[in-house]
């Protein structure tokens, strides 16, 4: 039988690493993400996991990048400041395609900013805050529940792809608390990564003859192989041979971007009929949801088009929006991180506003109804 639990977000972020078999988490302490840590502290040495306090959280990326290359599942969790320091280390899993999930804990800023107040101002961050070219997977989830299965989700896709995944829930989402249904072990499928199908001594890290995703082997067993953060040939160490390194920047490209529709996930609510639809995330969408459901009360064809994978960006399902609706509204606790991609994706088709906070405060349900009115105007 499932377990019902009345959990924190980043408690069930915790569970749900454990429940994807997550045994190794490093991190350091920061608000408002720390209690992701301490319940991997409490509940790794319980199944034979490991936990360790790092001494900053470019070290702690850097661990879960070790004990991942073991063949151990492996977590860390930060927020704003921290998840700036990680992403020299973040570009080095990028590019050695080492299997990690990242858990960021939206707050506000730049800097310190406001480390107790709520954010969904990282989102471009998990995209391009690491320089060169690499594909990114992004998850924003909106409550307690979807914290435990998107967490285990994010495993699923960082060994599926042979990636680092980050899971970006806003600090609401992170610290409010819910009844949630943990499933029986089984009940949810969990990936594995692939792994080798050849003898030792055949074996290449970055074969290509096994598609875009190569087998990884762990290090200690008795496979052997080189690891680098310099571009490489298939055996893993590095070339500077034009071809190579454009072959190789394009495959990391397109093992994400010819797996679109398995990665993105969202969710459609009253967008049948709808004039007006909202695109918002995390805990905005919940203040969305009730806007919707009182411009439907007042007559008003509201809906809403939840975003829940960020990266890859849900490009084709909002240009088909676009191409229905009168208009598009994008409430987010930022300054237009989300408007300029869904400005993008529907090219002219409708209009699309805005509403942009950053003090701190939720969006709250009335500023976007009195923006669906406004929209229609």
């Amino acid at each position: 039988m499932s377990k019902i639990a009345f959990l924190q977000g980043n408690e069930a972020c915790a569970y749900g690493a454990l429940y994807a078999g997550c045994r190794f988490f490093a991190g350091y302490p920061i608000t408002p993400s720390t209690e992701v840590a301490e319940v991997m502290a409490k509940e790794l040495p319980k199944v034979g996991g490991k936990f360790i306090q790092m001494e900053d959280e470019i070290g702690a990326m850097a661990a879960i990048i070790g004990a991942s290359l073991t063949g151990v599942k492996s977590l860390t969790a930060t927020s704003g400041p921290g998840f700036s320091l990680k992403q020299e280390n973040l570009g080095y899993a990028c590019i050695t395609e080492v299997p990690c999930v990242i858990i960021n804990v939206m707050r506000g800023g730049p800097s310190t900013g406001m480390p107790t107040g709520p954010s969904q101002s990282d989102v471009m961050q998990a995209k391009w805050g690491t320089h060169g070219d690499h594909p990114a997977i992004c998850i924003v989830p909106a409550s307690v529940q979807e914290l435990f299965t998107e967490t285990v989700r994010a495993f699923n896709l960082s060994e599926k792809y042979r990636m680092p995944v980050t899971v970006m829930p806003d600090e609401i989402v992170g610290h409010m608390r819910e009844r949630i249904e943990i499933p029986e072990p089984g009940v949810i499928p969990l990936t594995d990564r692939t792994p080798p199908s050849v003898e030792p001594e055949e074996y290449k890290p970055y074969d290509t003859r096994f598609g875009d995703v190569p087998p990884l082997a762990a290090f200690g067993s008795e496979y052997r192989f080189h690891v680098t953060g310099l571009n490489k040939a298939e055996d893993g160490f590095p070339t500077t041979r034009a071809e190579l390194v454009q072959q190789e920047e394009e495959r990391q490209m397109r093992k994400i971007e010819d797996h679109i529709d398995d990665i993105v996930s969202y969710e459609e609510y009253m967008l049948d009929d709808a004039d007006v639809a909202v695109v918002a995330f995390g805990s905005t969408a919940r203040s969305a949801r009730f806007a919707v459901r009182e411009a439907r009360e007042a007559g008003i064809k509201a809906g809403l088009f939840r975003i829940i994978t960020y990266w890859p960006f849900p490009e084709k399902q909002i240009a088909g929006i676009a191409g229905r609706v009168k208009a598009i509204i994008t409430p987010e606790m930022n300054l237009g991180m989300t408007f300029h991609e869904v400005m993008r994706c529907a090219a002219g088709k409708s209009t699309v506003s805005g509403i942009f906070r950053v003090d701190g405060e939720p969006i709250n349900p009335g500023q976007i109804l009195d923006k669906i009115k406004e929209a229609l105007r």
